[in-house]
């Protein structure tokens, strides 16, 4: 059956009990109505001060038929506890999931095992998804490096591609040859390099044309940190606990912050835009990214799904010129 997902988990163990997995923010994000899920949840009962994210989601478990949903309980969404409260109301089964906040292994070890147990397969068997897996992460991998080594792929293709990570969009064969397809179409690209280099950092943005606005400006995404984590790229010979305990998104903020300067120092990158979603927690995160990071930042809001609004295309037009004429200096 189809499984839905709150956020990344070990979807290697969805895949070893051979079920699909479903990514529900990419189902709500990528439909054409996603604002009427939005609608949708507020119409139910849902504030209008929830989170997007999880008015979307809990909308599009309700349309999609999911008949059970992985919930991360702990190291994503504080909104999420309330969100599956509603959910197994209407019938859906709660499969719950936690990362545990310092990077414990035994804890972390326990909750991989635990989902395991709950969706009947072994270690052994998610272990050897896992290995399934790893050919495809690497493919992914090598799209971001035709991203900000070689100037092939825009930031656009970046995020998608590395988005899907988190279900392979529930058939990962069929995922790879879309992979395989998309990588010969790059490498006979010719090149196309920004004046500046910009990261993107944070969650994944609901606004529908940020890549396509910052690259019209005349700058290159180079980097979209958290969809770079769901690819597991910096783990690829790991085993499966060691895969889930590098990924930096669930855990203490020290560990992205550490992430995020590596890959600016790597990449060359002249500017971040920090995207934070409205009434998130994370927002109040951006503090210590500010202070702890040695680039300038800009931070921007959104809350529903939409195109950027007039105030948020001035800032970033205005960050691109600063970070152009900073350069020329």
């Amino acid at each position: 059956m189809k499984i839905g997902m709150t956020t990344t988990i070990p979807v290697e163990a969805v895949l070893a009990a051979g079920h699909e997995p479903v990514d529900l923010n990419n189902i709500f994000i990528a439909s054409p109505d996603a604002a009427s899920m939005v609608a949708q949840a507020e119409m139910d009962g849902y504030p209008r001060t929830a989170c997007g994210w999880i008015k979307g989601i809990y909308a599009a478990t309700l349309r999609s038929g999911i008949e059970a949903v992985i919930a991360v309980t702990q190291g994503d969404c504080a909104q999420t506890h309330a969100m599956i409260e509603t959910l197994s109301e209407t019938g859906v089964r709660i499969i719950p999931f936690a990362y545990p906040y310092d990077r414990d292994e035994e804890l972390l070890r326990l909750q991989i095992e635990r989902l395991c147990t709950h969706l009947g397969v072994t270690w052994a068997q998610a272990e050897e998804q896992r290995e399934r897996l790893r050919p495809i992460r690497a493919k992914v991998a090598e799209i971001d490096r035709l991203t900000w080594r070689d100037g092939l792929v825009n930031g656009r293709e970046n995020h998608y591609h590395q988005v899907c990570c988190s279900d392979f969009n529930g058939n990962p064969e069929r995922f790879e040859a879309e992979l395989d397809d998309f990588l010969a179409m790059a490498r006979q690209r010719t090149a196309r390099r920004g004046v500046v280099r910009i990261g993107v950092a944070g969650v994944p943005t609901i606004y529908s044309d940020l890549y396509e606005f910052v690259e019209g400006l005349g700058a290159s995404v180079v980097l979209n940190e958290i969809q770079r984590q769901f690819t597991m790229a910096d783990c690829l010979d790991c085993d499966l606990l060691e895969q889930y305990r590098r990924y930096t998104y669930p855990y203490q903020l020290a560990g992205r912050l550490d992430d995020i300067q590596r890959q600016i120092d790597l990449r060359g990158i002249d500017g971040l835009i920090h995207y934070t979603q409205a009434f998130c927690f994370r927002q109040i995160q951006d503090l210590l990214l500010k202070r702890h990071l040695k680039l300038p930042v800009l931070t921007i809001e959104g809350e529903a799904p939409a195109r950027l609004d007039a105030r948020t295309r001035l800032r970033l037009e205005a960050f691109v010129e600063t970070l152009v004429a900073r350069k020329r200096h």
